[in-house]
């Protein structure tokens, strides 16, 4: 089976930087051990990058969240911690000025993976929308998020689009059981 594990924005601006929250750091050593284990098995590993310039607070986003991040070739802009050391350069990596990014679809459009895994960071914002871009990329293909390699600043938007995801006929696994 072809598989791809995205790795979405998992930047030090998004754990422990400008727009950094707690727990994100614990999620460095489970997504890099992932990434092994896709490339033992000779599956693919790519990486989306939030990527931003100078003139960010001019942006639409930079009006709506005047929090400059993810600025290009900067410190807050790299991946971070254990998922830094396991990337290769050669692996693909999409930067994108929003939230999803339709190079990745184009590029998903044109491969035959019969199953997409996304984790990283923020699971109801890039990880939700490049979920849905890998869907309508590759609508036979499985999409898979684990629930223990994503999260959000918001633990009820975090839960709400896990939601979503299975809505959407996405695979969620591991996530916790809820309590009524």
């Amino acid at each position: 089976m072809n598989r791809l594990l995205i790795v979405v924005d998992y930047q030090k601006d998004f754990v422990d930087g400008a727009l950094g929250f707690p727990g994100a750091e614990t999620l460095a050593g489970p997504i890099a051990a992932r990434m092994a284990d896709y490339r033992a098995n000779g599956d693919d590993v790519i990486f989306t990058f939030d990527t931003h310039g100078p003139d960010y607070r001019d942006t639409q986003e930079g009006r709506k969240l005047p929090v400059a991040h993810c600025i290009r070739d900067t410190d807050g802009w790299e991946l971070y911690g254990a998922v830094a050391e396991a990337a290769r350069e050669e692996d693909e990596f999409f930067c994108k000025a929003t939230f999803p990014s339709l190079e990745l679809g184009q590029y998903l459009e044109e491969c035959e993976y019969a199953q997409v895994e996304l984790c990283g960071l923020v699971s109801h914002i890039c990880v939700l929308s490049n979920a849905v871009i890998a869907k309508a990329a590759l609508p036979e293909a499985e999409i898979v998020v684990d629930a223990g390699l994503t999260a959000s600043y918001d633990p009820v938007l975090h839960e709400k689009a896990l939601d979503v995801l299975e809505g959407l006929q996405v695979t969620v696994l591991n996530r916790k059981e809820r309590h009524a």
